[in-house]
Formats: structure tokens, C-alpha cells, sequence
């Protein structure tokens, strides 16, 4: 235990002071933001992955696999790698050309102030569960490897607060460099412990036999049309709704060309489908290594199968790789969290407000909303009960019933208005607020008929009579 509470200390003090050295590159606020649009392929490739292969993957993914098999998973992986190939093949190229600093500046330019504002809330608002769950998953990791020396609320306090000092100072140069180095550590160690605990129980192929038997492979819903409804939305949500995503459109800002911007992300999207199947495997391997150690996690706790499977049954050499390799996943993914909606905030809220500041206090700006939202989304974290895949799942709620028609419509549909934005947003976040408080559970998902009545919303607001003026729209 000694020994992996010094490593995890070690690896820890290491990662961090990469990403200060990395704060070098940082002079102004575009270098903050987007890296100066200068990043080499394998670079946004890596960081592409590395943002999206969280907490959730290693533990989320995981413990809801072993309990509802592949159709549980279906909105993480499969339906968050195809965001980043959708993005990819019809949306990074385009954006890439516009030389924007957020995503929250294509919304102000095609459909003014008043969208950039409401879509730039909530963006912000959706990263609430997403940077909640790693922050959640840091304090787990701590009070796994101390044997409950630190307690979460304490893991939490600890982990944000070192994520937060690179993030802080090196903006996405140091998220870009630390995701890179940490993408090895992820793929050598979910190899590794792939490898050992394929040992352990006979191959692979003994694991996949018995999770298809016990009907963990099936992933279609039954044919009744509730069942299909609902798959359907669960499939989307995180598919559609993390597209207009201030993180995703970072890593193609960040990119050195169009071309990069958009194969980088098709690529990384694949990277991440492929990898997310290694934990689910893992953790199900566990079903055969110690079944009464997950029968007991499954009614208390799920998320902690894996992490128990590691510390009580592999050798020292296999925890370590393994919780380098989960240190390096949410790290990864928090520290591009945090940035991500600090600098839309900073960027599309406050900013209007300081027309006359330099862009060195700009940039100062955007170091104390990370600051801010770091301290709020600790205290969300230490302060709410639901899972890291159900905190991630449902962060992208608000983003597909507010943001992704406006974006999609407003690249691909030439009859597209500031009043068709601004009705749609409207329709999509009434319709799914409305479904949420009287039907939760009805027979048509909140955040289904919040995304069909915000495609009607700016279908009709942009074709009837114009009341919002151009003028009127800035």
C-alpha cells in the first residue's frame, strides 16, 4: 500500500510540474485558449482521446457494463466516439476556417448577442456533471490507494486544487502537452492490466464466452416502441449533444490545420471507442476472479468493482500501471474541463462588459474564472449522490436541446436566422424542462422531445416573418 501511495504521489508531482514547464509557451490569450492554432497531428490526436477517455471510461463504462451490458453503454462509447467522428467529417473544417477563440463566437456571429449568450450558458451549465464526475473519480482514486486514509471529500479538495495550478497557468498548451504523455501512460497501462488479468482467468476468450452467455452482449432494445425511444435518445444525447461542446471545438482550434482538425478528431474518436472496451473487460473479468466481491459492489456501489479487483488481486507492478493509467485518464479529462468552459465565459459573458481591456487583462480574466469554477464544480462534486456515468450522461441534455440545432442548421441550412435561433433554443429548453418535471419516465425522453421541438423551433422562426432585425440581433 506504501509503495502505491508513493507512486501515486510521485506520478502526481511529476504531471503536474509538466504541465508548469508547458506554461512557457503561453504569452497571450489566443496561446491560452487555443494553443496559438498550432498543434501537430499526433498532438490533437492524443488530446482529442485524452479529453474524452475520463473517470467515465475507466469507471463509468465499466461498472454499467457489468450491470446492464452493451445496451446500457450505449450513449458511452458508442454514441461519444461517433460525436467525434460526426465532428470530424462535418464540422471541423468549417469552424477550423472561421478562426474563432470559442464556439460561443460562431453563435454571435451568425445569430447575435442574445444566442451567444443563452447557448453560452448553457455550455457552461453542462460541464457542471461532466467536471463534477473526474473530480468525483480523483477523490475515489485517493481514498482506494490510501486504504481510506483520505476520505473523497478530502481526494476531491486535493485533486482539483493540482489540476488546477497547470490548467491555471498554462491553458491549453498545458492540457495539449500533459494529454499527450498521458495518452501513453493510458494506452501501456490498459494494455498491461489487460494482459495480467487475461491471465488470471484463462484468456480472453473465457471472459467474452461468459459475459455472452449471461446476455451482457446484447445491445438492441426489445421491439416495443417505448424501449426503442428511449435507446434512441440515450444514443443521441451524448452523439449530438457534445458537438456543440467548447472542448470539442478547442482541440480543432487548436489544430495547425483544417485538415488536422478534422482527421485528428475522427481519428481519436476511434482511438476512444476501441480503448473503452478494455475496462468493461476488465471489469467483468472480475464476475469470474472474485463474484461475491461484485455481488456485494453491484447493490452497494458499482463504480467500484474495478478499482477493488486491482488492489486486492494483482501484483504491485499491475496496480501501479493500472492507476497510472486512471490517473492519467481524469486527469486528462479535467484539466481540458475546466478550461473549456472558463474560457467561453470569459470569452462570450464577460468580455462585452471590458471592451476597453488589454489583452493581458483579458487573459487574467480568464485565469480567475477558472479559478471560480473550479471552486464551484468541487463543491457540486462533494455535494451530489448520482454516478460518474449518469453525471456525464446527462451533461449533454442541455447542450442538444439548446445548441446543436442552432450550430448544425446554422452551417448547413442557408435559410437559417437569428429569430430561428433564438426560437429554437427557446422551444427546445421549455419542451425538455417541461417533460423533466411532469413526465420524467413518460413514453417520450425530456431531452427527445426538447431536440424535436427545437428543430421546429427553428424551422418556423426562420421561415415566418422576421421580427428580429439583424440590428437587433447584435
Amino acid at each position: 500500500m506504501n509503495t502505491l501511495i508513493w507512486f501515486v504521489i510521485l506520478y502526481w508531482v511529476i504531471s503536474v510540474g509538466i504541465g508548469l514547464y508547458a506554461a512557457r509557451y503561453v504569452n497571450n490569450s489566443k496561446d491560452f485558449a487555443v494553443a496559438g492554432r498550432s498543434l501537430p497531428m499526433y498532438v490533437v490526436t492524443a488530446t482529442v482521446f485524452a479529453t474524452w477517455f475520463g473517470s467515465e471510461a475507466v469507471l463509468g463504462i465499466s461498472s454499467t457494463f457489468v450491470k446492464e451490458g452493451l445496451r446500457g453503454v450505449v450513449a458511452d462509447p458508442f454514441g461519444s466516439s461517433l460525436c467525434l467522428v460526426l465532428v470530424g467529417l462535418f464540422f471541423a473544417r468549417p469552424l477550423y476556417r472561421m478562426n474563432l477563440l470559442t464556439i460561443g463566437d460562431y453563435f454571435r456571429n451568425k445569430y447575435g448577442r442574445l444566442v451567444e449568450v443563452l447557448v453560452t450558458i448553457c455550455i457552461v451549465i453542462s460541464y457542471l456533471g461532466w467536471v463534477a464526475a473526474q473530480i468525483k473519480a480523483l477523490g475515489l482514486v485517493f481514498n482506494v490507494v490510501s486504504g481510506g486514509y483520505i476520505t473523497m471529500n478530502v481526494g476531491m479538495i486535493i485533486g482539483a486544487a493540482s489540476v488546477l495550478v497547470y490548467t491555471l497557468m498554462g491553458g491549453m498548451w498545458s492540457v495539449a502537452i500533459t494529454d499527450f504523455l498521458q495518452m501513453i501512460i493510458i494506452v501501456v497501462g490498459m494494455f498491461y492490466i489487460g494482459w495480467e488479468v487475461s491471465g488470471m482467468v484463462g484468456g480472453a476468450g473465457m471472459v467474452i464466452e461468459h459475459a455472452a452467455n449471461a446476455g451482457k452482449f446484447e445491445f438492441w432494445p426489445k421491439p416495443e416502441a417505448r424501449e426503442m425511444i428511449w435507446f434512441f435518445a440515450a444514443w443521441i444525447t451524448m452523439m449530438l449533444g457534445s458537438i456543440p461542446q467548447q472542448d470539442v471545438f478547442q482541440r480543432v482550434a487548436s489544430s495547425a490545420n483544417e485538415k488536422i482538425a478534422g482527421r485528428a478528431s475522427v481519428l481519436g474518436g476511434l482511438l476512444y471507442f476501441g480503448f473503452a472496451f478494455i475496462p468493461m473487460f476488465l471489469a467483468y473479468s472480475a464476475t469470474l476472479i472474485d463474484p461475491a466481491m461484485v455481488a456485494e459492489l453491484l447493490d452497494k456501489d458499482s463504480q467500484l468493482i474495478l478499482p477493488t479487483l486491482i488492489m486486492t488481486k494483482v501484483p504491485m507492478l499491475a496496480q501501479v500501471m493500472f492507476f497510472g493509467a486512471l490517473l492519467s485518464a481524469i486527469k486528462s479529462c479535467a484539466s481540458a474541463t475546466l478550461l473549456a468552459p472558463s474560457v467561453t465565459f470569459t470569452e462570450n459573458i464577460l468580455k462585452p462588459f471590458f471592451p476597453k481591456q488589454s489583452d493581458k487583462q483579458f487573459l487574467f480574466m480568464m485565469r480567475v474564472v477558472v479559478l471560480v469554477f473550479t471552486a464551484v464544480v468541487t463543491m457540486f462534486a462533494m455535494n451530489t449522490e448520482s454516478s460518474i456515468y449518469k453525471m456525464v450522461e446527462n451533461a449533454y441534455k442541455v447542450t442538444l436541446v439548446a445548441a446543436f440545432v442552432p450550430l448544425a442548421f446554422g452551417l448547413y441550412w442557408k435559410r437559417a436566422t437569428a429569430q430561428g435561433g433564438i426560437v429554437s433554443i427557446a422551444c427546445g429548453v421549455a419542451v425538455w424542462i417541461g417533460f423533466e418535471l411532469l413526465a420524467p419516465e413518460g413514453f417520450w425522453p425530456p431531452q427527445l422531445a426538447g431536440l424535436l421541438a427545437s428543430i421546429s423551433g427553428m424551422v418556423l422562426g426562420s421561415l415566418l416573418p422576421q421580427w428580429v432585425s439583424h440590428q437587433a440581433k447584435v
